[in-house]
């Protein structure tokens, strides 16, 4: 991974107090970049896109009190994860501690409290948003849908990721929904297959 990886994704953040439906949009705007830089295009996304950049290291704890945290040491940032934790979850967890590093100093501006939501609640949704964006990127998802592979484990298990996180994320995107309300049209003389295709392609946060 580039070493300008990090300065890369911040670079895609105006500093300035972000609307929530801003700050998901620049969530999702760097996880597609995160794996560009790396070269990917299909699941399951290796825990190693975020391992190998410089300066990260991970740490898995037990007894652990919490699904994940990060520090800075003075030299590297060290996130450490709950290892009693199941795979999938410590995989998200990670995601979830990178996008922390990421908005790391200018956490307070970014996410100003709002009435129904607190700064530092602001960043933890986001922070999920990440993570749900990285793992399970909503064109690779729509992708495995339109192909036909629907089953939620089946695809959690492509994806190396919980149910959950499959459920949540078909939620945010859409993309099961775009699906159906495109089956369900009137099928006129002139509705192809084609037709469907530029239709359908033309056509938020908790943890998990």
């Amino acid at each position: 991974m580039s070493r300008g990886a990090l300065t890369q994704l911040r670079d895609l953040v105006p500093l300035r107090p972000l609307s929530q439906s801003e700050a998901l949009r620049i969530a999702e705007l760097q996880a597609d970049r995160l794996l560009k830089l790396a070269g990917l295009s299909a699941p399951p996304v290796p825990d190693d896109l975020i391992l190998e950049i410089p300066k990260i290291q991970v740490r898995y704890m037990t007894p652990w009190p919490v699904s994940g945290c990060v520090d800075w040491t003075g030299a590297m940032w060290t996130i450490a994860l709950n290892a009693a934790e199941p795979r999938v979850r410590q995989r998200f967890s990670l995601a979830h501690e990178f996008k922390h590093i990421v908005d790391h100093k200018f956490v307070k501006l970014l996410y100003p409290g709002l009435p129904t939501m607190g700064s530092r609640a602001r960043a933890e949704a986001i922070c999920d948003y990440f993570a749900g964006c990285l793992l399970v990127p909503k064109p690779w998802l729509r992708r495995a849908w339109t192909e036909g592979r629907q089953d939620r484990r089946a695809l959690a298990r492509n994806f190396d990721v919980s149910v959950a996180a499959i459920e949540v994320r078909l939620s945010q995107t859409g993309v099961a929904r775009s699906y159906e309300r495109c089956w369900a049209r009137p099928q006129h003389s002139d509705w192809s297959s084609d037709s469907y295709r530029r239709e359908f392609s033309s056509r938020s946060s908790v943890a998990v």
